[in-house]
């Protein structure tokens, strides 16, 4: 083994040793409404945000890009791409002047996929790592979390499959656990992606829970009518902002709304009461079971 790569596989070690240390406790629920800011790509979106807020009643701020990971949004020599775009909203403020001005409560940050080529190519660990470190110059009890999403509908290796995996894998073992090798208080893990799988699984185990039959029902539509295999539609968005609302403010999202308005301020198109309570239930659990997300279980 190389010098190179015994340095890495002993960063990752330690790092997965300082995880199992510092999530050993579970976070102290926060007393209100949090300040929020995300960092990230399409996959967070306007709309997933929005809708969190209005469960929640907190005020937010986000900057985005097309495909953007997190060393990309760190160097200012590497383009965003999709910057202007997807920043024009009233939403938007600067990536290092919010972070780096200890406003926020929390910082929800999340990398590009195919992660796999985020960790081989974008510096992930690094770039996690580097933004946790400005946040905490700024303010020391800013909450940082990493956001796990998902990879296209059909992919080759399997949908579920990768989602399975891919948290220990790369989310953790690749990103999550190096960061923290260098940073003196824990990331927190929003598992997006293993609400996912899990609410999928509960369907598929029911045949059906109304409106949703398979997991495409989660996935936008093309303009040609064909679906969208990696981004979400209105009921995607609810349940991945449910997941965010669970882990940011450990509560349990049963019984919340699921009437919401997009970040347009047009109506969402709303789960049907059954989907909700589903939705609800599973982010619950699957929250609960994860000890990095900092929520009690």
């Amino acid at each position: 083994m190389g010098a190179g790569a015994l340095w890495w596989v002993q960063t990752r070690r330690k790092g997965a040793a300082r995880a199992e240390a510092l999530y050993a406790a579970p976070l102290t629920p926060p007393a209100g409404s949090l300040q929020v800011f995300h960092l990230g790509h399409s996959l967070v979106g306007r709309d997933m945000p929005a809708m969190l807020a209005q469960l929640a009643g907190h005020d937010y701020a986000s900057q985005l890009g097309w495909g953007t990971s997190l060393n990309e949004h760190w160097d200012p020599d590497l383009p965003v791409n999709g910057f202007v775009a997807e920043n024009a909203h009233d939403r938007f403020q600067p990536a290092r002047e919010a972070v780096g001005s200890g406003t926020y409560d929390a910082v929800v940050l999340t990398e590009m996929v195919e992660i796999a080529d985020a960790v081989r190519y974008h510096k992930s660990a690094e770039a996690l790592a580097n933004w946790a470190d400005t946040a905490w110059q700024a303010n020391p009890q800013t909450r940082i979390y990493l956001y796990e999403t998902w990879h296209h509908t059909n992919d080759p290796v399997g949908w579920l499959a990768r989602l399975d995996g891919d948290l220990e894998t790369y989310w953790q073992a690749r990103v999550l656990h190096p960061a923290l090798a260098r940073t003196d208080a824990p990331i927190y893990l929003i598992p997006a992606g293993q609400v996912m799988a899990a609410f999928a699984r509960r369907v598929a185990g029911q045949g059906a829970i109304a409106e949703v039959s398979t997991p495409e029902d989660l996935f936008a539509t093309n303009d040609d009518g064909t679906t969208d295999t990696i981004h979400l539609n209105d009921l995607g968005h609810y349940l991945v902002a449910l997941t965010h609302y669970a882990v940011l403010y450990h509560r349990s999202p049963v019984g919340l709304p699921h009437a919401l308005m997009r970040a347009d301020g047009t109506p969402a198109t709303a789960p049907s009461p059954e989907v909700a309570r589903a939705m609800q239930e599973t982010v619950w659990q699957v929250v609960n079971r994860h000890p990095e997300t900092g929520v009690a279980s």
